[in-house]
């Protein structure tokens, strides 16, 4: 027998922790990686000879919307063709589970899909359908607070009574027993914004008995941010818990240029320690059509429309010169509809990507027709982009940031890191050629540079093969 399935040479070695650059072999059997070093000479069932290459844990994109993507679109191709192969899902507090619909799912829950995509009363129904489906990544998820709101409250634009919120208590204790990884809330939006503090503080320590973490879509990202940030570290702090706060920015025109302040600020707060924040690396977000982010002064791609869905991959601005009317008439004529705000300072972004406690996270919207390009394109972006053209960091920072960082923020148990005895999620790519072809004219398209990806020891993103293998599992705390 030999002593090896397979033996990466000659390659160079980035191991997630934030450590320099090192010429290793790595040797994996089964789903695990068991050796590293100069191994050159051992037995091995195939030896890859990477040189040239890095070889690097494989990417965890830490915020995204792919709950039922991983179902739909079990080959995951706009995640592994950048190298992703962990999602962490059930952001911005909307999951796909644990969801007991009576009508449509309210917006922006239909971010995940219709009310048919909605199909997972418990927690463990999701589970078990992923890894029934076997998608080709891994898959943790989060329980959104939205999608507990919608299950017990009657009115969805008023605080929850003692009883609904009892009642959410036990949905989310019961998802957490099941392996759920923590809450997430999306405080921004119609579904929640009637939510106290209060309300969040309770269920954020039904996570802390549960050891889990608490992500947040913050209650304002534009002239209260700093308020909002204060709010989301009162919850952790009063809760006991690691606070993530979702792709932080800076957002609107009047907005732009506070990244400095807002990140001294939770830089110096007590609870510090126990932050994180996410971040993708555009100057441009996307969400559903939403009237109170029309400002003229900012370019809205329409990304699709249910009432007219020709208008798609136009412009507000000049489907409303068409139909002379002001923007905020015209959106208000498309909704329900997607859009792609440019409401971002690249200098904000830059700067809030750049701070050492920001993960990576896609924000992808994978139901969406024409998609943001951060659905394909954001791992890539980060190395190609704002390592090698801005310099903003290292390819080392950089991984460190897309991997052991993520891993270890949201507690995944031997993942992250190139480590001996750890799960066999790498990818090898080239230098010299990782790019993000992605464009937000033409959204979907595969990353160049990426050689091979492994998700749990097995070939999943071959570069010369057309069939592709599915090794990805639900990540159980």
């Amino acid at each position: 027998m030999t002593r090896y399935d397979r033996l990466f040479i000659n390659g160079t070695l980035i191991d997630g922790t934030g450590q320099k650059s090192i010429p290793c072999d790595v040797a994996i059997k089964g789903d695990k990686i068991v050796e590293l070093g100069n191994l050159k000479h051992e037995d091995s069932a195939e030896v890859i000879d990477i040189k040239g290459k890095v070889i690097c844990p494989g990417f965890i994109d830490v915020h995204t919307h792919d709950d039922n993507a991983v179902l739909k679109k079990p080959d995951c191709l706009a995640k592994i063709s950048q190298g992703v192969t962990t999602v962490i899902v059930g952001n911005c507090g909307l999951s796909a589970a644990p969801v007991r619909l009576k009508n449509n799912p309210p917006d922006p829950l239909n971010l995940l899909g219709d009310k048919s995509d909605f199909c997972f009363p418990s927690f463990s129904d999701y589970i078990d359908q992923v890894n029934e489906t076997n998608p080709a990544i891994n898959v943790a998820a989060l329980v959104g607070h939205t999608a507990l709101r919608v299950n017990h409250l009657k009115d969805l634009s008023k605080a929850a009574t003692a009883e609904e919120l009892e009642a959410m208590c036990l949905d989310l204790k019961q998802s957490l027993e099941e392996g759920a990884i923590g809450l997430s809330t999306g405080l921004a939006y119609a579904t929640a914004k009637a939510a106290p503090t209060s309300e969040v503080i309770a269920l954020a320590k039904i996570v802390t008995e549960h050891d889990g973490v608490y992500a947040t879509h913050m209650r304002n990202e534009f002239d209260k941010v700093v308020e909002a940030i204060d709010e989301s570290l009162d919850i952790g702090e009063s809760a006991d818990l690691p606070v993530i706060i979702s792709h932080l920015k800076c957002a609107g025109p009047d907005n732009w240029g506070r990244s400095e302040e807002i990140l001294h600020h939770i830089d110096a707060s007590p609870y510090k320690d126990r932050v994180n924040m996410d971040c993708y690396p555009y100057a441009a977000g996307s969400s559903t059509l939403d009237l109170s982010q029309v400002d003229e002064r900012v370019d809205i791609l329409i990304t699709w429309s249910e009432k007219h869905p020709e208008q798609g991959k136009k412009y507000l601005a000049d489907i409303a010169k068409e139909w002379n009317l002001s923007q905020l008439d015209t959106a208000k004529k498309l909704q329900p509809a997607g859009a792609v705000y440019f409401s971002i300072s690249e200098k904000d972004m830059h700067t809030i990507i750049s701070h050492p406690k920001t993960m990576i996270g896609s924000d992808g919207l994978p139901h969406d027709p024409h998609p943001h390009p951060r659905l394909w394109g954001t791992f890539p972006r980060v190395l190609g982009n704002l390592v090698k053209k801005e310099k903003l960091f290292n390819t080392v920072q950089a991984i460190h940031k897309m991997t052991g960082l993520a891993a270890r923020t949201f507690k995944l148990k031997q993942r992250g890191l190139i480590k001996e005895n750890y799960f066999a999620d790498f990818v090898v790519f080239d230098p010299e050629t990782i790019r993000d072809c992605a464009t937000f004219e033409q959204p979907i398209a595969p990353a160049s540079g990426i050689e091979h990806v492994y998700v749990n020891g097995v070939e999943s993103y071959p570069k010369h093969k057309n069939d592709q293998l599915r090794a990805g599992r639900y990540l159980q705390k």
